[in-house]
């Protein structure tokens, strides 16, 4: 099963970098044919990818963890995010059925990120209640494949005049607590009658954990050096090769 070895390095390219983890996997999985395994598949190489996040910011974490007030801006990000998932969580899954829906927010994403070059110079290092609200719907509507999560709560910060490193930083911690969530509810839903090759399936893990530190790392020079846009391109295309190829 080399295609879990692409998938973990797929997954672990994408799930930080702002173009759609989710979208590739859709996309991945009709491809290869894993529609069967793709849930135990894409919780593994989840896990994988949120691992990676502790470990690249496992300093910010300790710090945060002795902020009330950061501790309970992440809680509001999470209930929010987490009320709009459950609440629409069978719409949503109707949607990862569908490549079109895939380009769409493919799209959506790129329009996002072309805007942020006129935000990158902001100042405002401070966050506020406010900005966690926002962050927290955003990133609920994010759960549409297609639209990149980090891509749209790293601008929805930078729309809100508060600096790239801040916005950086903030968006992923806020992460952690929903990628955990999504990945507790999804191994409820585990055949484990389902046939996997467990060696690939760790491969998979691997690859997605140490592919998720470089995205990261990327990430934050690409925005350190106010490139955010330059991903919008690239969303734009894989939109339209999967318009006309992908059915």
């Amino acid at each position: 099963m080399v295609e879990l070895l692409i998938l973990g390095l797929v997954q672990g390219l994408t799930e930080f970098l702002p173009v759609s983890s989710s979208g590739h996997l859709v996309i991945l999985s009709k491809i290869f044919n894993l529609s069967e395994q793709i849930i135990p598949v894409t919780l593994v190489l989840h896990l994988g990818t949120c691992l990676s996040l502790v470990v690249f910011f496992f300093r910010d974490i300790l710090k945060s963890l002795r902020s009330l007030k950061m501790i309970f801006m992440i809680i509001i990000v999470t209930v929010i995010t987490g009320a709009i998932g459950l609440s629409g969580k069978s719409f949503f899954e109707s949607l990862f059925s569908s490549p079109r829906i895939v380009a769409l927010g493919w799209l959506i994403t790129a329009g996002v990120l072309l805007a942020t070059k006129r935000f990158m110079n902001a100042k405002r290092q401070h966050l506020n209640i406010k900005d966690a609200v926002i962050l927290g719907l955003v990133q609920g509507l994010a759960i549409v494949p297609g639209i990149s999560r980090s891509g749209v709560t790293v601008s929805a910060l930078l729309f809100r005049k508060t600096d790239k490193f801040t916005a950086f930083q903030f968006s992923f911690l806020a992460a952690i607590p929903a990628i955990l969530g999504a990945a507790l509810l999804e191994s409820g839903k585990i055949n484990f009658s389902i046939k996997l090759n467990w060696f690939y399936l760790g491969g998979g893990f691997v690859i997605s954990f140490v592919t998720g530190l470089f995205a990261l790392w990327f990430l934050k020079e690409s925005i350190r050096s106010a490139k955010l846009h330059y991903f919008a391109y690239y969303c734009a295309v894989i939109a339209v090769l999967t318009l006309l190829f992908i059915r």
